[in-house]
């Protein structure tokens, strides 16, 4: 698969929730590092703390509009939009989420914010 089609298939895996698909995209040992401080926030090791972060940011009903998967010469990073409406709480953030490639599987995720205010409050306090 090339990272072109990694990218792709992350971003069909996280918006349809389909964790077996994802799973197949990523190494046993995957890290997933996400900045602030709330709910989704800190390192994720291992690829069922990883799916069940994706769960968790997912479960928050977001819309993942993906702009561009950018791609380097090993690595690749999808640049996102998210949207989502909580209660009177908006998210409307930029990221880029940064995928770290080995032997054909992600082998690390940081993400990068645009709104970190903005994310710390959306994600304080569990989906409804």
């Amino acid at each position: 698969m090339t990272q072109q089609e990694l990218a792709e298939t992350f971003h069909k895996a996280l918006t349809s929730k389909d964790w077996a698909l994802m799973r197949t995209l990523m190494r046993a040992d995957v890290s997933w590092t996400l900045p602030g401080d709330n709910r989704i926030s800190g390192t994720a090791h291992g690829v069922d703390e990883v799916l069940a972060r994706a769960g968790l940011i997912a479960s928050y009903g977001l819309n993942f509009a993906l702009e561009h998967v950018l791609l380097s010469r090993d690595n690749m990073a999808l640049a996102l939009h998210n949207t989502a409406r909580r209660g009177e709480l908006v998210l409307d953030e930029h990221l880029a989420t940064v995928c770290r490639i080995e032997d054909g599987l992600i082998a690390s995720i940081e993400t990068y914010l645009s709104d970190l205010d903005g994310m710390n409050a959306f994600f304080a306090e569990p989906p409804e």
